[in-house]
């Protein structure tokens, strides 16, 4: 079946042109200019399988839209942001963005990055099935629900929602414990492609982690750095 995309951009031109590139790629395009709208094209039709987000919207910003959307759902989310402005994209991350992509931007780029995401986002599905005997995973003082994608600490119970871009990654770690792994293989991970050239997203994304579980790269109890080589949990790992 071919995936479902919404697209959310003020640009008519740019919803025109990507409704119509994209669908002769064999995906179901629909585009809305706001957050009113989409949040009408949600509430009829449920959630795509990938959301395009522009960051400068009338009414909410596509980042208030992405922090919408992560406290209802896990579906994937490609920001589109100012050519020049790292902070844009670092903050999209920062909030559960899955990926970014600049603009003005190639559409074939941006089609090889949707497939990327889309093609992890499946990937993690089948994982999810291959574990569906470990409904739960133990970590340190975390617990993790692997159909829900959350996470609650076992004394506080305190819990978060994983986005799809968290889930796979913490997985990444959980099944190679006290295993280093490298940018590029966390970038497979989590984006389906390499890791870009001087890219800080995966730094934002591990940060991020390292919050959710109350660690930090200074004095960490959960991702050591290893530096010039990568990162690995340090933490025994049980399945439920």
């Amino acid at each position: 079946m071919s995936a479902k995309i919404l697209v959310v951009d003020d640009d008519q031109e740019i919803c025109e042109l990507l409704e119509e590139y994209l669908a002769k790629q064999g995906y179901v395009v629909s585009a809305v200019n706001d957050g009113i709208q989409m949040n009408a094209y949600l509430e009829q039709h449920g959630f795509p399988d990938l959301i395009l987000l522009d960051v400068m919207l009338p009414g909410d910003d596509g980042f208030a839209l992405c922090q919408q959307i992560r406290r209802r759902s896990s579906v994937p989310i490609i920001m589109l942001t100012a050519v020049s402005d790292d902070t844009d994209q670092i903050i999209g991350l920062e909030i559960g963005a899955d990926d970014y992509i600049a603009k003005p931007f190639n559409p074939r780029h941006l089609t090889a990055r949707i497939k990327a995401v889309l093609r992890r986002v499946n990937s993690g599905a089948d994982e999810a099935a291959n574990i569906a005997s470990a409904k739960a995973i133990m970590f340190g003082d975390w617990r993790l629900d692997t159909l829900a994608h959350r996470i609650t600490h076992l004394d506080t119970q305190q819990s978060h929602d994983l986005s799809g871009s968290d889930f796979a990654l913490l997985m990444l770690f959980l099944k190679r414990p006290n295993q280093v792994l490298d940018r590029d293989t966390i970038s497979f991970a989590t984006r389906g492609r390499e890791a870009l050239p001087f890219e800080r997203g995966i730094d934002v994304q591990l940060s991020r982690l390292r919050q959710r579980l109350g660690d930090s790269a200074k004095y960490p109890h959960y991702i050591k750095t290893m530096r010039g080589n990568g990162y690995l949990l340090c933490v025994p790992v049980n399945h439920e």
